[in-house]
């Protein structure tokens, strides 16, 4: 294998092309609804936080699979245009994942995700030098032992790891173990800790993994953290919200810009959030990606949601 650049941050995850479609009424079951027209764009957790961070100046890497139709194209397209390294495992003669998302008037996503075995990317698939040669690792837990073979390459290598999860998946406990940043659904952390409380389970969840940070991102009530020594909640901000697909990748990747330029925890989870936020203004999981500036400035003339975390902590 040729010399492997050093990058700032390499993703390791899904990938996923999106079909959008736009709804005025979420449809009632045996119901028929009609649409006006639908929009074909690239998504995936960890391949659009790749792209993000890119966009924002760092020099990324994703690791990923795909097949070889017109999706793949689409999605290496994506990376050549934003100058990622993209190291694509290819499954020939096979199609690309692809995801059903319908929006309703309010902007709110719900996904239709395809499982497809052959396009499981596998530990056998990744090289270490993929993966060490970064600042940090990003993973999701969709394909499990492969991410946490990347986690326990970066770990071993003192590579930092943040981790999306949204799923218990079989085997999350191993993974898991080699997590330092775990920034998490709002119901996954109660579901893994059989615990109703989201503030006790961050606090265990931490405690029992030994990781740096857990913390839930919440939609409009923003996100709730725990470092070990302090809870910290970051109120989401007031935006007209036109799709909420990829929000979370987004958040994803301004917790990632923020880490390595060593912001503080609190100033972390706000340009996150202002970051998601922008992101929400605009159709498709990569449609609001905007600039550090621009992030910055509806951070500074913005308002935020009302602070109301009690209801998650409350359990």
């Amino acid at each position: 294998m040729t010399e492997i650049e050093k990058v700032d941050m390499v993703g390791v995850g899904l990938n996923a092309t999106d079909t959008v479609i736009p709804l005025a009424t979420y449809p009632e079951r045996g119901a028929k609804v009609e649409y006006g027209g639908r929009s074909i764009m690239p998504g995936g957790q960890v391949a659009t936080t790749v792209i993000a961070c890119q966009t924002w100046g760092l020099q990324t890497r994703y690791v990923g699979k795909l097949g070889d139709d017109d999706a793949a194209r689409l999605h290496k397209a994506a990376f050549d245009r934003v100058g990622a390294d993209a190291r694509i495992v290819t499954v020939s003669e096979h199609a690309s994942l692809h995801n059903i998302i319908m929006v309703d008037s309010g902007g709110e996503r719900t996904i239709l995700c395809q499982r497809d075995e052959q396009m499981v990317l596998r530990p056998e698939e990744l090289h270490r030098a993929w993966i060490v040669n970064a600042r940090v690792l990003h993973v999701d837990g969709f394909d499990t032992a492969a991410a946490t073979q990347a986690a326990s390459w970066a770990r071993a290598a003192g590579v930092p790891v943040v981790a999306d999860l949204d799923e218990p998946y079989p085997g999350i406990d191993d993974l898991i173990a080699n997590i330092d940043y775990m920034i998490v659904n709002k119901s996954f952390s109660c579901r893994l800790m059989d615990d109703s409380n989201l503030e006790r389970a961050l606090r265990r969840m931490q405690a029992r993994y030994g990781c740096r940070l857990s913390a839930a991102t919440l939609g409009e009530d923003g996100v709730l953290a725990w470092d070990g020594r302090q809870l910290l909640h970051c109120p989401a901000y007031r935006i007209s919200v036109v799709d909420t697909t990829g929000a979370g990748d987004i958040f994803r990747a301004g917790f990632i810009y923020g880490l390595l330029r060593d912001w503080p925890l609190e100033r972390q989870l706000d340009f996150s959030c202002a970051a998601a936020a922008m992101n929400c203004m605009a159709v498709g999981a990569r449609g609001g990606i905007r600039s550090v500036e621009a992030i910055e400035k509806l951070m500074a003339t913005a308002s935020h949601y009302p602070a109301a975390c009690d209801a998650w902590v409350n359990g």
